[in-house]
């Protein structure tokens, strides 16, 4: 028994030494680390709900429904617009002498005929190639051939019987021969005042890019300075905004513009200004036409009807022809034309003070006859003055 006893002891004793070696190795190995604890998160502070931040209500007084005004529908709520302001109304500067203050402009390009013709004649000899240059000269100013040869034999004449030739003489008598060249003696004043009636009836004719509605409005802001009423006709109906520009022109001096409806009939504009022109007691009505191409016959007997239907009411006593003055000897051709279709009574030469030659002056009244009466000498409202020989020659030969 004892025994039995001794080797449980011993059994005892040996299975706790194993049992400490083993935790002895176990405590020698190095452990994993512990795992990452989890971040404390904040959570977000509450919003507020509705009303938390907003301050105490006070009390107010209140109305009942029954207290309050309402609108019975019965009529609609208009608003006023402000007025409309008119157009202020220009007073134009006087016609009378226009041209003399508009000479600079036209001496910087056209005294190179006239101090050309001085050079050429204040040579000690004048032989058969100086004449010849004269000639050149001339012509290349657009004088035209038949006034040119008139022109240097009256020169030749009067340098022979001269003698001597001072400057100032030989000035005066360039200035002499040009004056008659371009024709003192011719009436020059646009007839706008018929005796035995009211109003005078003034049609504006000219091909595209002359510078006719322009001049048409130009024309009514000379008749305004001279103290005439004016009433436009607006009887170019095929080119777009033709009528807005002609009214905007008659706006700025108080005339009274007559329109149809675009690409309306001419004739039918005509009629209708001439005769609210009577009805108003107008002194002139200008009629502005389309810008009509020479070349296409149909245009232009429209052309003619237009003026044909416009004295149904009363005479037309002016028809004015607008060129272009830069366009030199080709300005003829157009000028011939529309003389056939209406009677032409006087012409308009547009842009004088560029690059056109002082020569086609006298050109265009050798070819048609009849007297420019207007030049246009820039771009200005006031740059359309009254035709005066004397004042043009000066220019042409300078101070």
């Amino acid at each position: 028994m004892d025994i039995v006893i001794l080797a449980v002891v011993i059994a005892v004793v040996v299975l706790g030494a194993l049992g400490g070696l083993i935790v002895g190795s176990r405590r020698k190995k190095q452990l994993p680390p512990p795992p990452p604890a989890a971040p404390d998160i904040t959570a977000p502070p509450a919003e507020p709900h509705v009303g938390d931040e907003a301050e105490t209500p006070r009390e107010e007084p209140r109305r009942t429904i029954e207290e309050v005004d309402l609108p019975d529908g019965s009529a609609p709520v208009v608003v006023e617009e402000p007025p409309a302001e008119a157009p202020e109304i220009e007073i134009p500067e006087p016609t009378a002498g226009r041209l003399i203050r508009l000479r600079a402009r036209l001496s910087r390009s056209q005294n190179a005929l006239g101090k050309g013709l001085l050079t050429l004649l204040s040579r000690e000899h004048l032989d058969e190639d100086t004449w010849e240059e004269i000639e050149d000269t001339l012509l290349t100013a657009d004088v035209g051939v038949q006034p040119t040869q008139e022109l240097v034999e009256r020169l030749r004449e009067r340098v022979k019987v001269l003698g001597t030739r001072t400057p100032d003489e030989l000035r005066t008598l360039l200035r002499e021969e040009l004056i008659t060249l371009v024709g003192p003696d011719m009436d020059r004043a646009v007839k706008t005042e018929p005796e035995d009636r009211k109003p005078g009836i003034v049609m504006v004719v000219g091909v595209n890019g002359t510078g006719k509605t322009t001049t048409t409005g130009k024309l009514a802001r000379v008749l305004v300075a001279d103290g005439q009423s004016v009433v436009l006709g607006a009887a170019d109906t095929f080119r777009a905004a033709a009528a807005d520009q002609l009214q905007t022109w008659g706006e700025r001096v108080g005339a009274h513009t007559v329109r149809g409806p675009e690409g309306g009939d001419p004739a039918s504009v005509a009629f209708d200004a001439v005769k609210e022109g009577k009805e108003m007691g107008a002194n002139v009505v200008l009629i502005d036409t389309a810008g009509r191409l020479h070349t296409k016959t149909g245009l232009m007997d429209e052309l003619g009807k237009v003026k044909r239907v416009a004295e149904k009411q009363a005479p037309v006593d002016e028809v004015l022809l607008v060129l272009d003055a830069t366009t030199g000897q080709n300005g003829l051709v157009q000028a011939r034309v529309f003389a056939e279709v209406v009677d032409i009574t006087g012409i308009v030469l547009t842009k004088l003070d560029g690059t056109a030659k002082g020569g086609i002056v006298v050109a265009v009244q050798r070819e048609l006859g009849v007297p420019v009466k207007l030049v246009g000498l820039g771009e200005g409202a006031d740059d359309l003055a009254p035709f005066e020989p004397e004042a043009f020659v000066d220019a042409l030969i300078g101070d």
